[in-house]
């Protein structure tokens, strides 16, 4: 597949909205999640429009709430923006308390469209990655950043993956489990 200059459109702009956005973590500017989670679902053959939904996943969620998701819409057309939707657990701020917001996004995602099951498999293994790398350099010194704390983002993480693999096994979400199953392993050794 050729990639067309929508997606180049989508690079820039998402890149634009999250230009002041750094990861929990590491500091590091947050697009580079976005080009991560963009190449792992071109990888496992999005399409187009998933490949931009990818890129700007996080938009409605963190930059702007309906308005952006509008301004998606406008720019990238129905089918991209429905798939960002699907993947925010959020809308606008304040954001409602973190455990209901996950059980929310769950829920939702047992019935999600393929397209938002193959973007969101592809953040939560960027994702779980990301922690991953993070706990092998802080320990348990990361947990008071992630608003689930420990047992939540792993209970989160392991629900996803529970979730996406009743929907169908695949190369992506055995990647999925294989990351969130050695991130488990890494945290309970380090009790």
């Amino acid at each position: 597949m050729t990639l067309s200059d929508r997606f180049t459109e989508a690079l820039a702009y998402a890149a634009l909205l999250h230009a002041e956005q750094v990861r929990k973590i590491s500091g590091v500017p947050y697009v580079s999640h976005l080009l991560r989670v963009a190449g792992i679902a071109l990888e496992h053959g999005a399409d187009e429009d998933e490949a931009i939904a990818a890129l700007l996943h996080d938009a409605v969620e963190d930059q702007g709430g309906a308005a952006t998701g509008e301004e998606i819409r406008r720019r990238f057309g129905d089918r991209v923006v429905e798939i960002v939707d699907g993947c925010s657990d959020a809308q606008g701020q304040p954001k409602p308390p973190w455990r209901r917001r996950k059980e929310a996004y769950l829920a939702r995602l047992r019935t999600a469209s393929p397209s938002v099951r193959l973007v969101s498999a592809c953040d939560k293994l960027d994702n779980a990655r990301s922690i991953l790398l993070s706990y092998r350099r802080h320990g348990e010194a990361l947990w008071p950043r992630f608003r689930g704390g420990r047992e939540g983002t792993l209970w989160y993480l392991r629900s996803v993956v529970e979730i996406l693999e009743q929907a169908g096994r695949s190369l992506l979400t055995e990647e999925l489990d294989r990351a969130v199953s050695e991130l488990e392993r890494v945290v309970r050794q380090g009790e």
